[in-house]
């Protein structure tokens, strides 16, 4: 079976380590000690707005693929099998946009009130979503104009820090715990990556290297209704530098900074009991620079809905995983 034509891809993700699982406090209750299966459906649209003044710009997107996936989590161990059914609209569109492929894989830990992530991105294959700006009689049945050799590989993260104790991250990232009480935090953080952007037009080889770093303040806020049902929205704005280093071939390597502006919202919607547990996510990240009188613009919108259940480990699933552990104690 070609796994890769089918769509199936196997994501190991999220490890959250910490030295022992967390207890029950006042303000929050704790199901680490409990396995949870999730049904996810979700998406992620990735573009880049290149604008020279309002009239003159590109926008290249990638063309999309809504994914369905099934999560089992344990303790600081989750795994994910994930696929893109063809039947979902907009994921059999090869045709008129060309081939994109998107793979993440993303490690969050949570020592104390510290949030670590860490993660991986690869993008290949764009197309011009804004036809109409430059061929006025195009039709969206159209074919549109493809970068199919257009790469962006990253690895980055982000350094955060809860200043409210009282306030409990995973309830919203993880669902490994609950917060008890309405509450909301400020969380400073850092983020930073290098990104490696690859593309070939007639035979001529491109390549630039971007290093990121910046410094961010955001505020979350997890509004718990009638014990169950929780809203948090978030909202973080920073400022932070940009080097590049970019090179055509035959050509004389050239090196840049620019000054770059992030913003990062979100909200999430869920539903929580003992045992059963849905809801829904929504985030934005967007970070822009001018570069030549050129306002380069990155923006990448994620949707998620997820159906999931919780209960008590099997014995040989419990006893397995404390061998493991005694051998293995960050576990």
């Amino acid at each position: 079976m070609n796994f890769f034509k089918a769509g199936l891809s196997i994501l190991f993700s999220l490890f959250v380590l910490q030295v022992k699982a967390q207890s029950d406090t006042l303000n929050i209750k704790s199901y680490a000690e409990q396995v949870m299966i999730r049904l996810n459906l979700d998406t992620n649209l990735e573009k880049y707005i290149l604008s020279q003044g309002k009239n003159d710009k590109i926008e290249l997107s990638i063309n999309n693929k809504t994914r369905t996936s099934v999560s089992v989590d344990y303790r600081v161990i989750s795994a994910t099998i994930s696929f893109s059914p063809k039947f979902i609209p907009g994921n059999n569109e090869d045709d008129l946009k060309g081939k994109s492929s998107y793979t993440d894989l993303s490690f969050r830990f949570f020592p104390k009130r510290f949030i670590q992530n860490l993660y991986y991105k690869k993008v290949k294959g764009f197309y011009v979503e804004n036809m109409k700006d430059f061929i006025p009689d195009w039709k969206e049945t159209d074919a549109y104009l493809q970068f199919p050799d257009l790469k962006v590989l990253s690895f980055g993260g982000t350094t955060s820090y809860v200043l409210n104790k009282n306030f409990s991250a995973k309830s919203i990232y993880t669902h490994s715990e609950w917060q008890k009480k309405s509450s909301g935090s400020w969380i400073p953080y850092l983020d930073y990556d290098v990104s490696f952007f690859t593309n070939t037009i007639n035979e001529v080889k491109n390549k630039e290297v971007q290093y990121k770093i910046g410094g961010n303040m955001g505020y979350f806020y997890n509004c718990i209704i009638k014990d169950k049902v929780n809203i948090a929205p978030y909202l973080s704005v920073g400022l932070g530098g940009q080097f590049s280093s970019s090179i055509e071939e035959n050509k004389k390597k050239e090196n840049e900074q620019f000054v770059t502006l992030r913003m990062e919202g979100g909200l999430h919607v869920g539903y929580n009991s003992e045992h059963l547990l849905f809801g829904a996510r929504m985030s934005f990240k967007t970070y822009t620079y001018q570069k030549n009188q050129e306002a380069v613009e990155n923006n990448n919108l994620y949707g998620l809905i997820y159906l999931g259940y919780r209960f008590a480990p099997p014995r040989v699933v419990k006893n397995t995983y404390d061998k493991v552990q005694k051998k293995i104690p960050v576990l």
